[in-house]
């Protein structure tokens, strides 16, 4: 079901002060079952909540879920609530609706197709409806206008300098990265760069990279595919224990907002990081990812300041724009630089130079941080909504991970979040289970929701939020 329950009830004509109201509605919800609409397992609302949706008498929508409990079209459990039964679907059609089928024919059960989901709260998309077109376009324009002929040609692997010297300033000053342009390298996206890293640390016969808890599979997959084995450390209320750090070769970390938990890694496990990294000649692979979005806290800077030949910082545009941007950068030491470009080689040489010149003109007249600060104060705005509708619909969940970022954890009691998932795919909802998230080594200890609060557009944000809020224990 993927439209709200009120928008339903107006779909049944309904005759509020009729007589035949009770009936009017069991047969809006039998044809309902029949076609689809509602699938087999859907939860539907309490008699209360529909019966508020609808304009009508409480009674009336409880014993019209009684009668059809009775018929066989419903279920009702205690503490399950009022279900589609998980029955046969009759064909559609005429021959259907008439009730008639050809002497010796089998009665078919068909199990309709899923919808789309109509909410999207998936983590690591931002708005894409709040692209800035309309700057982007003009910054493109300028950019076009202003470009040497040259930028039409074969350009530097490392990228176009004017786009890394762009980069160097803006990272310099707003995640205190050591930046220069001759250390800048462009790629098309983190998970790009994370490939030619991994090319280069197995050429250097790296055997481990070591990786947080909780993270993407496609990193560490892309990783073993490499050859590399990805241990994980441990990690606690404090974030990623860096201090038990071995004789791996590199290590994988998102330390200014864990992904997915949330947390910014504290000062002492930082330095304990660098140190380690420093002792065993190894390799720091930041993924600052979301570093711009802030709301309750200073900003955290990035941990590449600290030590800029220990540590490899990564960014994109993924977040702060729009994935489809494919423009990401990669702050390197100085003595990797020659080996990331060999692993680039010819087959992905140099990226789109007006893309990049396109995203050079949009920083350095001010229109990136314009929209960084446009984005900061609406996804906060959702952070902000997201906290007081669980405080007043769902008070026992806990949620964390919301001081930055554009996705926060719910926190689900033990054994729940396979069905919480699923009854959010009822209510027409895409959410991610935290488990999703585990790296395979690490024991199943914590259940909860990740949800991407930033994804749904200003106009579908309320509706997810409902759905969200129907399908919580």
């Amino acid at each position: 079901m993927t439209e709200s329950w009120a928008t339903f009830g107006a779909d049944l004509h309904l005759d509020l002060g009729g007589a035949g109201l009770r009936s009017g509605l069991m047969n809006a919800l039998r044809e309902a079952v029949r076609t689809g609409r509602l699938a087999p397992g859907t939860r539907l609302p309490s008699s209360r909540t529909l019966a508020a949706d609808l304009g009508v008498a409480r009674n009336t929508v409880a014993d019209a879920y009684a009668e059809l409990v009775a018929e066989g079209w419903l279920t009702a459990r205690q503490g399950s609530g009022t279900r589609v039964a998980q029955r046969a679907v009759p064909l559609t059609g005429r021959r259907a609706a008439a009730g008639s089928r050809p002497p010796g024919a089998t009665r078919l059960t068909h199990t309709p197709a899923r919808r789309p989901p109509a909410h999207d709260l998936h983590p690591g998309t931002p708005d894409l409806g709040s692209f800035p077109r309309a700057a982007w376009l003009k910054a493109a324009r300028r950019a076009l206008n202003a470009a040497p002929n040259e930028a039409f040609g074969y350009n530097d692997p490392r990228g176009r300098i004017e786009l890394r010297t762009a980069l160097a300033d803006y990272l310099a000053r707003a995640r205190g990265v050591h930046a220069d342009p001759d250390r800048v390298v462009v790629c098309s996206g983190f998970v790009h760069g994370l490939r030619l890293l991994a090319r280069v640390l197995a050429d250097r016969r790296v055997r481990e990279v070591a990786v947080e808890s909780y993270g993407l599979d496609v990193h560490w997959e892309l990783l073993t595919g490499a050859g590399l084995r990805t241990p994980a450390l441990p990690y606690d209320e404090h974030g990623t224990r860096t201090g038990e750090l071995a004789r791996q070769g590199a290590l994988l970390i998102t330390p200014a907002h864990q992904f997915p938990l949330g947390g910014a890694l504290p000062p002492d496990r930082r330095a304990a990081a660098v140190d380690w990294a420093r002792a065993e000649g190894a390799l720091i692979l930041e993924d600052d990812y979301d570093g711009e979005f802030r709301y309750d806290r200073q900003a955290v800077g990035a941990l590449q300041g600290l030590d800029p030949e220990r540590v490899v910082y990564l960014g994109t545009a993924s977040k702060s724009l729009a994935p489809g941007v494919r423009l990401g950068w990669m702050v390197l030491p100085q003595g990797l630089i020659g080996e990331v470009l060999a692993a680039k080689g010819w087959s992905d040489w140099a990226g789109g130079a007006l893309d990049q010149l396109t995203l050079a003109e949009f920083i350095t007249s001010g229109a990136y941080d314009r929209h960084i600060r446009g984005r900061r104060l609406r996804y906060r705005r959702r952070r902000d909504q997201l906290v007081a509708a669980l405080a007043e619909r769902a008070p026992d969940i806990r949620i964390s991970g919301i001081a930055a970022g554009l996705h926060a954890v719910l926190d689900l009691p033990p054994g729940t979040e396979a069905s919480v998932v699923q009854a959010a795919s009822y209510q027409g909802l895409a959410v991610q289970g935290l488990s999703r998230f585990r790296h395979p080594a690490v024991p199943h200890d914590r259940e909860g929701l990740v949800v991407g609060y930033a994804t749904p557009t200003d106009s579908a944000w309320s509706g997810a939020l409902e759905a969200l809020c129907r399908a919580l224990p």
